[in-house]
């Protein structure tokens, strides 16, 4: 069956001076488990990964187990410059009842295809029984994988899937084209959930669906339903929300301050929105929520 899951994947709520608000974060959390989306991605690009340390990375996999566990799938990014760093980390989520692990390749340092290898066999062997996806974001990774690499990663045990950001739809098809059949990937590109589908992917992970959630919920729907106009309503909603809200993770807490779900700041040197990019995302959020 062809699938159309949607991983919403959750801002971290931050406070105006830049400490970690663990109640604000649960409020968005508790927003989420209630989309009804297949699943969540926790701590990724943007929860601002980069920004959170060993000690807020556990409160927040907790509080996000705690929260939407019980509903919905939770996947864990653990990635790091260093296999030291993503294996502890993979180990503190474990031990926290995570069972979905994701890692972006190592970044910064230049790392060769059989470094990247031996870095993600060390997280397949700290998941243990566990779920494993490569997180392909060559933009900010500064790694590009290739399908051949791709295909020896998902010689791993614990590799499932890859969740691959800001490349083409070619791109994806060609690595659908050289994986396993059961091996599963990932648009990270919010309003390409239909096109990524038909180009061999099983879903998007979307941060614009953890404000507006139903537009994407209507795609998903009308895909899995084949009802060709209903899609093209659908997709109209989704361009919508994702052409005022995108991957702005300021914007993103602005539409959580619009829904009264919790009043979050970013913490990494991101420009909070002016008072017309404020008033555009009130009018989609009112609009979609």
């Amino acid at each position: 069956m062809t699938r159309y899951d949607i991983l919403t994947a959750i801002p971290t709520a931050f406070h105006r001076d830049g400490s970690l608000d663990l109640e604000g974060s649960r409020a968005i959390f508790r927003y989420v488990a209630d989309s009804g989306n297949e699943g969540a991605f926790v701590l990724g690009t943007t929860g601002e990964f980069p920004a959170v340390d060993v000690e807020e990375f556990t409160a927040l996999v907790g509080a996000a187990l705690d929260e939407i566990a019980a509903r919905m799938r939770v996947v864990v990014h653990v990635g790091r410059p260093s296999t030291f760093e993503a294996v502890r980390l993979t180990r503190i989520a474990r031990d926290l009842g995570a069972t979905e692990f994701a890692a972006l390749t190592p970044y910064y340092l230049r790392s060769s295809d059989d470094a990247v290898f031996d870095y993600f066999r060390a997280v397949s062997d700290a998941v243990g029984d566990g779920r494993l996806y490569v997180y392909i974001y060559p933009a900010r990774s500064g790694k590009p994988v290739s399908p051949e690499l791709l295909v020896r990663l998902s010689t791993l045990p614990n590799v499932v899937g890859a969740k691959v950001s800001e490349l083409s739809l070619d791109d994806i098809a060609t690595y659908r084209a050289a994986v396993p059949a059961d091996f599963e990937l990932y648009t990270g590109a919010d309003r390409d959930l239909i096109a990524a589908v038909e180009a061999g992917a099983q879903g998007v992970v979307s941060g614009v669906s953890s404000v507006t959630p139903k537009p994407f919920r209507a795609l998903a729907d009308a895909g899995r339903s084949g009802d060709a106009e209903a899609v093209a309503v659908a997709q109209r909603s989704v361009d919508e929300v994702v052409a005022s809200i995108g991957g702005d993770m300021a914007r993103m807490k602005e539409g959580y301050r619009v829904l009264g779900v919790t009043d979050a700041y970013c913490r990494m040197a991101l420009d909070e929105p002016d008072a017309a990019a404020r008033a555009e995302v009130a009018r989609v959020v009112s609009a979609h929520a």
